[in-house]
Parts: structure tokens; sequence; C-alpha cells
């Protein structure tokens, strides 16, 4: 007989794109023998839904968070006996000391990355492997919570709900999509290495370039991004409040995705959706979108330029051929 899974309490990421990289390990805790119990930001319930995994609702302040913890704890416990006597009861897949000083006020023993000067407030820590792809990190707390070691993923293994495809569905059908669409996503929060993220020739080349090769132009715009979406991409269909999921299942409907480097790429690659990831100041060696389906183009040297206009189109003609 399979033995019962023994509780974990996991506390995620707070970007998308993290979240989507940490899945296959994840998966790999799960297959492991874990019950996952995950503690993460709100849309990351709509996320993972296909995965079945219990999501709570990350806590706003310090106190509420590590009262949050002791009762997981307690459920835990009272779940299974086991819980009580495992070496490690939770994971912080988080790099912050407060994320590791929240599980150690809760009781909990628990591992993650020795950064911050955290190792004392861990029960089993491990340094964050240097240069290595962020995937490839969260793939090394699995080690050291199994005690195991196992290759990488060549793919991230997210699953979809059954209402996240019939969502989709609906939207397809509502907006006359069917012939073929191209998802565009032109935002991305915060700067790497002190730069800007977006691709500043983004709204040009989608009202100049893209319209020629032939297929309608989707935007499915975050909290608030909306009115630039509106104003900087007419020629588009915009999808104000599509949930993660519903996003993903989309995604898997559309001819090509054209990303900056943010949550909806990694998404996109995820789910199998080709990815045409528009690159500058990233390094796509530790931050890039994880998949068979991912294509970059980058100015060069990368990181740092941003590729011209014409090279993106080129890659995104020949994507669609």
């Amino acid at each position: 007989m399979t033995p019962t899974p023994v509780p974990l309490i996991v506390r995620l990421r707070n970007w998308v794109g993290d979240v989507v990289l940490s899945v296959a390990t994840l998966q790999r805790l799960e297959d492991a023998g874990f019950a996952l119990r995950l503690v993460g930001k709100g849309w990351a319930r709509d996320l993972l839904a296909g995965h079945g995994w219990p999501v709570a609702p990350l806590a706003g302040r310090t106190r509420e968070r590590i009262a949050q913890l002791r009762q997981l704890a307690q459920a835990a416990r009272r779940d299974d006996p086991r819980f009580a006597r495992s070496p490690v009861q939770a994971v912080a897949f988080p790099y912050s000391f407060s994320s590791a000083l929240e599980m150690r006020l809760a009781g909990l023993r628990a591992a993650g990355h020795a950064t911050e000067g955290r190792r004392w407030l861990l029960a089993r820590s491990t340094p964050r492997p240097p240069g290595a792809h962020e995937l490839a990190v969260y793939w090394h707390l699995a080690d050291l919570v199994t005690g195991t070691s196992a290759p990488w993923p060549e793919r991230i293994p997210l699953r979809l709900a059954s209402a996240h495809h019939e969502a989709a569905e609906t939207l397809c059908r509502t907006h006359g999509l069917g012939d073929g669409f191209i998802v565009l996503c032109p935002f991305a929060g915060g700067t790497f290495a002190g730069a800007d993220k977006p691709w500043p020739e983004f709204a040009d080349f989608a009202r100049d370039a893209l319209p020629a090769l032939g297929l309608r132009q989707v935007l499915c715009p975050g909290p608030g991004e909306a009115e630039e979406a509106r104003t900087r991409y007419p020629q588009a269909v915009v999808l104000e409040g599509v949930g993660l999921g519903t996003y993903g299942a989309l995604l898997q409907r559309a001819r090509l995705m054209i990303s900056n480097d943010t949550g909806p790429g990694h998404l996109a690659a995820a789910v199998g959706a080709p990815l045409l990831s528009v690159l500058g100041p990233t390094d796509a060696r530790q931050w890039g979108a994880w998949g068979p389906g991912v294509h970059t183009v980058q100015g060069q040297p990368a990181p740092g330029p941003w590729p011209p206009r014409d090279a993106v189109r080129a890659r995104a003609a020949e994507l669609l051929s």
C-alpha cells in the first residue's frame, strides 16, 4: 500500500513567475510523499487549482502570518500525528529573513536557503547555488528536504483545471478568436540590475510590424495595466480581469505569445505555449522562461541592449510559419 502523505507547509514566493518556476519542485515534493499545504498570494490559488493543492492566502502582517502558520501547524498535527515528528515540517521558498523567522516563531522546523543570515532559524539549510537558473535553485530545495537528487525537468508540469479551459473557450467564442491570435504581454514590474524590464519599443512594434503577420492581437492586462493596454494597443483585443488559470488556458490556444521578462511569459512556457521572450537587461541564464517552447531574442552582448524591432519580427514570423 502507498503510505499516506505527510503534511508539509510551504510558503510560496510573491511573484507569478517565481511561483510558476517552483511548480516542478512542488510536484516533486508531492511525489516524494508530502501533502502540500501552501501559503501564498491570493492569485496562487487560481494559478495552482489544477493540482488540487490547498492554498491559504498569505496574511498581511508579521503577527498575523505567525498566527496563520501556527494554525496550519495545529491542523497538520491534528490531521496526522506524524507531522509532530517530521524533521522538516515546512519549506520557505522566499529568501527573506522574515519568512524564516515567522516559521521559527510559529514553532515549525523549516528548510530553506541560507540567505540573509537566517541559517540559525532553519532546521535544514543550504547555500543558494551560485549562478544557477531559478528553477534549479528551487529544485535544490527538494534535494534538501527529500535527501535525494534528480535531474532538472525539461518542462514545468503546470496543470490547469477544467474550469480554466471552459472559461478560455468562452472568451475565444465571445471575441471571435478561433481563427488564430497572438498574445502580447508588454508589461513587466520592477527592474533587473537597475534597468527597466519592459521593451521600450513594444507598442510601436505591435502597431507597425505585427499586423503584417495576419493574426489578431490579444492582451490580458493585470491590475493597474488595463488603461495602458487600451490606450497604447488600440488595435488589440483587451481582455480585462482574466484569472491566471484562464490566462494559461488561453495561452494554450494562442499561435504565439510575445512577452517581456514577466510572470505571464513564464506561464506561457509552463503550459506549453510557443513563447517569444524579448529580453534586454535580464540574464536569461538565471531568470529566463523554462521549457522547450521558449525562444529568446536579445541584443548583443547579452544581457544588456534591447534587440532591434526587425529581429523580433523576423523571429515571430519564423515561429508562425
